[in-house]
Parts: structure tokens; C-alpha cells; sequence
């Protein structure tokens, strides 16, 4: 059976097939686990709570085997602006994300539980994407600044420091790329192919360190090398999982 991969986040992680980093994964996974998106756009780390025993059910006979939390981008929206009602003050989105990670924790004690913070941000992006909906009537004041977003990235950090899990700080790594505004961004938040190329190649990396690469798990069922054509059955009789090619 299957290993299970769980990406639970928000619209980030809710994009993630759309030639994301999500079908990055579930490509480098073929056939040896099932990458499942459980993103959620809009959402906060707050509201991000009501969904955990419906997706993360305590006493499941399967949890996954890892999941990433990239939540973050919209607790960072800032009170007083236009989305602010996404707002989470710093101190509750920490204890909110230790919230979550707790009751992964209770899940299982073996799974992989990666933080990812959220990216950085392009303000001048966001000033751009809004005149695009609201043309004069778009606010002046960026709804996010980078500077705030890179708050909840470093507190993401600690906390996952603090709590022993594995994490991604894509909010440095992106900006250590000149250009990265447009490069990674495409609207001042969301990602570009090469922001999501990004996300990809640091989640890797940390699958790969935790020992969980591909090459070193088993196929599902045999591969075609392996079935005798004249009596194909005898593989699936032995019920062979082989990950050699």
C-alpha cells in the first residue's frame, strides 16, 4: 500500500497542481507515494485548527508518512488594511502553528512534519495586482508588507525549532535571488513556475535528508521487467514490490 504525502496549507498549497510544486512532488513520487493537496485558499493558521481531526483524524490506521504546513501569508495581512479580517497577531499564530504540529505529533510519532513560511512579498506587486481589480478605487497601502510577512517567517523558524520538526524558510531562500520580485511572484504573493520550482527543490531536500527519496522506496506493484508474459499472474501472486527498474 501507498505511503501517504499531505500538503496542508492555504491558496499556496491550494495551487500546487496547477504545474506547482505539488505535481512536482507527486511526479517525483510516482508510483511509491500519493501526494494529497489539502490547501485551502484564504485561510489563516486560526481557521486552519477546525480542520485538523477531519483531516488528520487521531487513531488513523494510515496517517501520512509526511506533511508539509505552509500557512503564514495571510495571518500576516495587516489590521487596519483590506484583509485584515485574515489577520492573526504574531503570539496566537505561533501558538496556533504549535497547535497543529502537537496534534500531527499525536497522529504519528513517525511522520515528517515540515513548516514552510510564507514567501516573501512584493508590495509594489500587490499595489500592481489590486489597480488591476480596482483601478482607482484600489487602496494605496500595500495590504501586506514584507517586512511584517518576514516576522511570521522568522517566528515559523523558531517554532520549529523549538518543537524538533524540519522546516523550509522560503522567505530567505527566495530573496537571496535577484529579481526575485518578478521572478518568483506573479502577483506580489502567489507563484511564478520558478517560485514554485523553488518550493519544490527545498521540500525535496528536506524529504531526501529525513530519508525519504524515491529511489530508496518500493514500487507499487511490480515493474513491467518483472511480469512473465505468457503468465503475468505469477508476479502479482508473489505480490512483488521491487523499486530496481
Amino acid at each position: 500500500m501507498r505511503e501517504n504525502v499531505v500538503l496542508f496549507g492555504d491558496s499556496i498549497t491550494q495551487q500546487a497542481f496547477n504545474n506547482g510544486w505539488g505535481s512536482s512532488l507527486a511526479n517525483y513520487y510516482s508510483r511509491k507515494a500519493d501526494v494529497l493537496v489539502r490547501g485551502y485558499s484564504g485561510y489563516n493558521a486560526r481557521w486552519a485548527l477546525f480542520l485538523l481531526n477531519h483531516i488528520f483524524p487521531l487513531g488513523s490506521s494510515k496517517p501520512p508518512m509526511a506533511t508539509t504546513i505552509f500557512f503564514g501569508a495571510n495571518d500576516a495581512a495587516i489590521a487596519g488594511r483590506t484583509s485584515e479580517r485574515q489577520h492573526v497577531p504574531l503570539p496566537e499564530f505561533k501558538l496556533n502553528l504549535q497547535k497543529i504540529v502537537n496534534h500531527l505529533k499525536s497522529s504519528s510519532p513517525t511522520m515528517l512534519i515540515v513548516l514552510i513560511t510564507p514567501p516573501p512579498i512584493c508590495e509594489e506587486g500587490r499595489r500592481e495586482f489590486a489597480i488591476s481589480l480596482y483601478g482607482d478605487n484600489a487602496r494605496k497601502l500595500s495590504e501586506r508588507t514584507n517586512e511584517v510577512t518576514g516576522q511570521y517567517a522568522k517566528t515559523c523558524v523558531e517554532t520549529a525549532k523549538e518543537m524538533g520538526v524540519a522546516y523550509v524558510d522560503l522567505w530567505s531562500k527566495m530573496q537571496e535571488t535577484d529579481g526575485w520580485q518578478k521572478k518568483f511572484l506573479r502577483d506580489g504573493l502567489h507563484l511564478t513556475v520558478d517560485g514554485n520550482q523553488v518550493v519544490y527543490e527545498e521540500v525535496i531536500k528536506v524529504f531526501n535528508d529525513a530519508g525519504l527519496s524515491a529511489d530508496k522506496m518500493p514500487l507499487d506493484f511490480p515493474h513491467h521487467s518483472k511480469i512473465d508474459h505468457k503468465n503475468p499472474e505469477i508476479a502479482f501472486q508473489q505480490n512483488v514490490c521491487d523499486a530496481s527498474l
